[in-house]
């Protein structure tokens, strides 16, 4: 039988890897851009104004413009080839923005506006909140869910939470890569990205109770098998199914990638990165740290570790 479980050791060394390396890019983008993220208008409110000129302009003469009409502490960014530019700045009503929009085409050229949102402080906020709290009630449906599903096994509720555990997992490292791709291609979070995530830990959890409900079944077929062997044998059989599964969501979110507008490009993209990291994370994260707390292998270590200090 090939072993899987029994090479946790590894499994948990690239997890605290990856765990640290996203908790210290957030870090730095916390000290250079004073959030974890680089946030779009949907958490700090203001205004979005994205307009296409017929011919390049230069950023420079463009924060010019800004600062001279009361609009210092905008940021512009240039695309396709410098003929299109995206404004963000403070809230403005439709008589700044037209006014703004006027001023812009008498020093630059004709323009044509692709795009102008306005969204105040308040939206960000309950966005945030409500995403917070869905997923704070997801760990409790977990644990009830689990608790009763899983009566009949000892410690059951220890599967809750290796599962709750496992999705925080997930989620820290999607917020990581998030924020590595804001800092190295200035994608912006916006409310999209919370349906990805909330959609992410969905996806996550149903792929490791399946993994679970399996351990449950074999633990009462093969209860003369050592824990571990019992769980690797359980991993495996539903390690097809996994796969299968997931891989099938993956394939569509490519060609959507690929072949799908770029507006919906950066939220299927943060999807499947969230799919990869939570399908691994199944079987190489919470599997493996149920094995490790039924078999009580931390409390060894802890007591290992306690009788060097004395010695």
């Amino acid at each position: 039988m090939f072993q899987l479980v029994q090479k946790r050791r590894w499994y948990f060394l690239i997890s605290a890897t990856l765990l640290v390396l996203s908790l210290a890019i957030m870090g730095y983008s916390w000290a250079t851009h004073g959030s974890p993220l680089v946030l779009s208008i949907d958490f700090t409110a203001g205004s979005l104004l994205e307009l296409a000129f017929e011919q390049p302009v230069a950023m420079e003469d463009v924060r010019g413009i800004l600062e001279e009409n009361g609009f210092p502490e905008a940021t512009v960014q240039t695309v396709a080839e410098s003929r299109q530019i995206v404004v963000r700045a403070r809230e403005m009503s439709m008589d700044e923005k037209e006014s703004l929009r006027g001023v812009l085409e008498s020093n630059l050229g004709a323009a044509t506006e692709l795009r102008f949102e306005s969204v105040g402080p308040i939206v960000g906020r309950e966005t945030t909140r409500a995403a917070i709290l869905a997923i704070l009630a997801s760990s409790v449906a977990i644990l009830v869910f689990i608790a009763i599903a899983f009566r009949r096994v000892p410690n059951a509720i220890r599967y809750g939470v290796c599962a709750i555990a496992k999705m925080f997992h997930d989620v820290i490292i999607l917020l990581g890569i998030s924020s590595l791709l804001g800092l190295a291609l200035q994608w912006e979070v916006n409310a999209l990205f919370l349906t990805a995530v909330v959609t992410v830990v969905g996806f996550s959890i149903q792929d490791v109770v399946v993994v679970f409900d399996r351990i449950r079944e074999n633990s009462a077929r093969h209860r003369q098998e050592p824990y571990e062997t019992m769980v690797n044998r359980s991993l495996l059989e539903t390690l097809h199914r996994s796969l299968a599964t997931q891989l099938n969501a993956m394939f569509v979110m490519v060609a959507i990638i690929f072949f799908g507008g770029v507006t919906i490009r950066q939220f299927m993209t943060i999807m499947l990165l969230g799919m990869v990291t939570g399908t691994c994370s199944s079987l190489f994260f919470a599997v493996p740290l149920l094995v490790v707390w039924e078999r009580g292998e931390w409390r060894r270590i802890f007591r290992a570790r306690g009788s060097s200090a004395s010695a």
